[in-house]
């Protein structure tokens, strides 16, 4: 959740402009834990490119152990008028891509191509 805020974040200035009014659920299965977190921040970039959606309300569950995903995500069309974009995320990119399991949770380091 904290990945898919600062991600979303990093696009638009004041989350709190995005308002709740569409619903999605996205389900993703991956052989990894690095590419499940991977694979959901690239829906959320697709997304955005493909209906011009974004988002400022996740709710994620992961089995850990099956390596699956399910989300469920809220947000509205985006609307310059309303949602300043600083910039526009292209890609998640692998340079440097980290995830690793702490003992304070997960802790993710993600290098977005602009």
């Amino acid at each position: 959740e904290s990945a898919a805020l600062a991600m979303t974040n990093v696009m638009i200035k004041d989350l709190k402009t995005i308002k709740p009014k569409i619903k999605k659920k996205i389900k993703l299965k991956a052989s990894t834990v690095e590419n499940l977190l991977h694979e959901f921040l690239q829906e959320l970039v697709f997304l955005k490119d493909a209906k011009q959606l974004v988002f400022s309300k996740y709710k994620i569950k992961i089995d850990e152990r099956k390596l699956n995903l399910s989300a469920e995500i809220s947000g509205e069309k985006l609307d310059p008028k309303k949602q300043e974009q600083v910039v526009d995320v292209k890609a998640v990119t692998w340079h440097l891509y980290e995830v690793q399991k702490t003992n304070k949770g997960w802790k993710a380091r993600i290098i977005l191509d602009i």
